[in-house]
């Protein structure tokens, strides 16, 4: 069985498809309540439930957990972090920057619609105009 975490410790988390690290703030019986204090990976643009299709009812906008916004993690996607804590926007900048680059060098449909969709979403973050 997997090592209880408790509220305090630094960890890394992964919701729906973006993962961050944060602070524990509650403990609950299936999951643990983060407080995001980093990104380690953006979220992946489009309809979760129809992943890497273009052609979907509403492709969705998915936006980084903002800084300190807190969020329900299962147990099972959380995992102690040791490293040094990074910046949140340093952090968000990487990790933007990241899923941009991988985009890039993907033809399909869906990567040039999810290119789009962090184009907007990189233009609200930095307040790019």
């Amino acid at each position: 069985m997997k090592e209880e975490l408790s509220t305090g410790e630094i960890v890394t988390g992964i919701y729906k498809t973006g993962k961050y690290i944060g602070v524990i703030t509650n403990v609950r019986p299936e999951h643990y309540l983060v407080k995001v204090k980093a990104v380690l990976r953006h979220p992946a643009q489009g309809d979760l439930h129809m992943p890497k299709e273009a052609d979907v009812p509403l492709f969705h906008e998915r936006r980084a957990l903002a800084e300190n916004e807190q969020t329900n993690i299962p147990k099972n996607m959380v995992r102690k972090y040791e490293e040094p804590l990074p910046a949140y926007k340093d952090s968000l900048v990487a990790a933007v920057a990241a899923i941009e680059n991988e985009l890039k060098e993907d033809a399909r449909p869906w990567a040039v619609k999810s290119l789009e969709k962090i184009q907007l979403l990189k233009a609200d973050y930095f307040k790019i105009k």
